[in-house]
Order: C-alpha cells, then sequence, then structure tokens
C-alpha cells in the first residue's frame, strides 16, 4: 500500500459541521476536510475558527475512499 505524504493548504474556514469543515482556499475554490482523530486540533476549536472567519493553514492527506481530505492539524496564520 502507498504511503501518502501530507500537503498544506491555507485559506478561511467557512462552514463547521462536527469534526467536518469546508475552506475556502486563496483561488477561491472550496476544500471539504475531515478532522482525524488524530489531528492536532479539537473538534470544539472548528466552530470558533469559523465563527472569526479565521485565515488557518492546514495539513492534510488526500481522501483515498473519503468525500473530503483527512485534516491532521490546524494552524492560525498571521493576519
Amino acid at each position: 500500500m502507498p504511503v501518502m505524504t501530507s500537503h498544506t493548504m491555507s485559506g478561511i474556514v467557512t462552514i463547521v459541521q462536527e469534526g467536518r469543515f469546508q475552506m475556502m482556499d486563496d483561488n477561491g475554490v472550496y476544500h471539504l476536510f475531515l478532522l482525524s482523530p488524530n489531528a492536532a486540533a479539537e473538534t470544539a476549536q472548528l466552530a470558533a475558527l469559523q465563527n472569526r472567519q479565521a485565515r488557518v493553514r492546514v495539513r492534510y492527506k488526500p481522501a483515498a475512499n473519503l468525500i473530503g481530505n483527512t485534516a491532521s492539524a490546524i494552524y492560525l496564520e498571521d493576519t
């Protein structure tokens, strides 16, 4: 089985539902993420990021057989 490498993407959290969130990237494209159970972030923090329209950087692995990418970490970016 091939090892999937991590990627990063920056943007604004626009929608949150439980451990899922949508982010608009710098090109205006929307991406769906599923928060990994081992993520360096808490599900409860997602709503606050969405409410603030916070600019974040997400470390993720592309989805293999899921509807969204798997987010392993979310970092606030300097504004």
